[in-house]
């Protein structure tokens, strides 16, 4: 069991971790959101593990912790950070992007409620439909459309060129 579980960390840490990274936008933040969501995940893995889908599994965990993270602890970010955030998705190789364009994106990112970054992390980032953005977030799919298109009015004003981020 434990043997498996090393091996489901190993193969799925780097994507968990950046879509982290997206989440928080804090180096610290994500280590800790990762930790914590494999944490709880190791804590049921006889049940992760039998599900159908336990990468989708551990994915609605990170972002249930995510958001309840949220909502215990308000903390502030700074395009400051954002730009650290950017240099670690780059040497990742996580896009191909206008580097300030990121850091537009990112800083812009601080500014949305964490459901709505959710959301927008779980659609455009990690590519999920509607339905699996509903399903990991416990959202109805009108409301992933609806928050999802309020969260990118929201954000083109913010960031410079968003056509191919989004």
């Amino acid at each position: 069991m434990a043997e498996e579980f090393a091996s489901f960390v190993q193969t799925t840490s780097a994507q968990l971790y950046r879509t982290a990274l997206l989440l928080t936008g804090d180096h610290h933040l994500a280590e800790d959101l990762t930790q914590s969501t494999y944490a709880k995940v190791f804590a049921g893995w006889k049940k992760v593990s039998r599900a159908g889908n336990p990468v989708g599994y551990t994915r609605t965990i990170l972002m249930n912790t995510f958001l309840s993270h949220r909502r215990l602890r308000r903390t502030g970010e700074t395009p400051g950070r954002a730009a650290d955030l950017t240099e670690t998705l780059a040497r990742e190789g996580a896009s191909d992007a206008d580097p300030s364009t990121r850091v537009d994106l990112l800083a812009a990112l601080a500014q949305l409620s964490p459901t709505d970054r959710a959301v927008l992390v779980a659609r455009y980032w990690e590519d999920r439909s509607v339905t699996e953005t509903a399903h990991d977030l416990g959202l109805t799919e009108t409301a992933v459309r609806t928050r999802a298109k309020r969260a990118i009015d929201r954000l083109r004003p913010l960031v410079r060129d968003l056509e191919g981020i989004l």
